[in-house]
């Protein structure tokens, strides 16, 4: 059936009802589903971990929008939350596992897509602990780990305080390029027992996170876990310079001269402190 309306009042009334239908549906409420599965997962990198989620039910109404994951993650005792907005299905770190983890993720939709409103979903969330056996009086202490040189790695320890005399720990690390963490092979000991270890040459080891687990075991008791994470060039030790010349011109002036040290550190990087006394008392840096 057609219907013909010439009068200027059927025009008006459809004009209305036009602009009606658009704001309703503009003011329309959109809605996604969160991220499903979402899970923390430890391939065994002592602290490199991956968080891997699946899309959300119900993208049929979507498929010409772009959908993002705003992903939310943290140490537990850590006041600070790090934001990643992501298209991908996962996302990989590392992690403090002295502590636990907690995280949580969920959907966004593009602004195209919801009439310029930001919609997103709940969020989905998961926490990851290690298995903590042993008491905290079993860790090893006082882990220093020195970068000799920009050349070898050493790290030493001090057993832990509650920890029996048939205690003896073993050091584990991983950095991204090896395929599964590895055992030290050179300790070093006190009284038969592993207090430190030194590194073999680590290549590719420069400016990525050094993952390093030190555990033991005792016939006693359970030893308590230690995990570490730092960079190789913050821990850099530098040789000393090879020689130092020293000439006094007056009472007023001396004049000092010195080497660059030897090895693989570029000369731009080095910053160097000078000491010195003239009575064995008094010091000027």
């Amino acid at each position: 059936m057609a219907f013909i309306c010439l009068d200027i009042r059927c025009l008006f009334i459809f004009l209305i009802c036009t602009e009606f239908s658009y704001t309703f549906s503009s003011n329309t409420e959109i809605k996604v589903n969160p991220p499903r599965d979402f899970v923390i997962v430890d391939p065994g990198y002592l602290g490199y971990l991956y968080l891997q989620w699946q899309p959300p039910l119900a993208l049929e109404n979507f498929k010409e929008c772009t959908i993002e994951y705003e992903l939310q993650y943290r140490n537990i005792n850590s006041e600070r939350w790090k934001t990643i907005i992501t298209k991908n299905l996962y996302y990989k770190d590392g992690f403090d596992l002295n502590q636990g983890i907690e995280a949580k993720v969920h959907t966004l939709l593009s602004r195209q897509c919801t009439n310029g409103s930001e919609a997103q979903s709940s969020w989905s969330e998961a926490t990851y602990w290690t298995s903590e056996q042993g008491s905290l009086e079993t860790k090893i202490q006082d882990m220093d780990c020195v970068y000799y040189n920009w050349q070898y790695l050493a790290c030493s320890w001090k057993p832990g305080m509650g920890a029996q005399f048939d205690t003896n720990y073993t050091l584990f690390y991983w950095y991204e390029g090896l395929e599964h963490a590895l055992q030290c092979v050179d300790y070093i000991k006190s009284n038969g027992i592993n207090i430190g270890c030194r590194f073999p040459s680590l290549e590719s080891a420069d400016y990525k996170d050094f993952f390093v687990c030190v555990n033991g075991s005792s016939e006693s008791k359970p030893i308590r876990s230690s995990y570490f994470i730092f960079q190789l060039q913050n821990i850099v030790k530098p040789l000393p310079p090879d020689y130092l010349n020293l000439t006094v011109k007056n009472i007023f002036e001396i004049n000092l001269k010195w080497s660059t040290p030897k090895g693989p550190i570029p000369a731009i990087c080095f910053i160097y402190e000078i000491v010195l006394t003239g009575d064995d008392t008094s010091w000027m840096v």
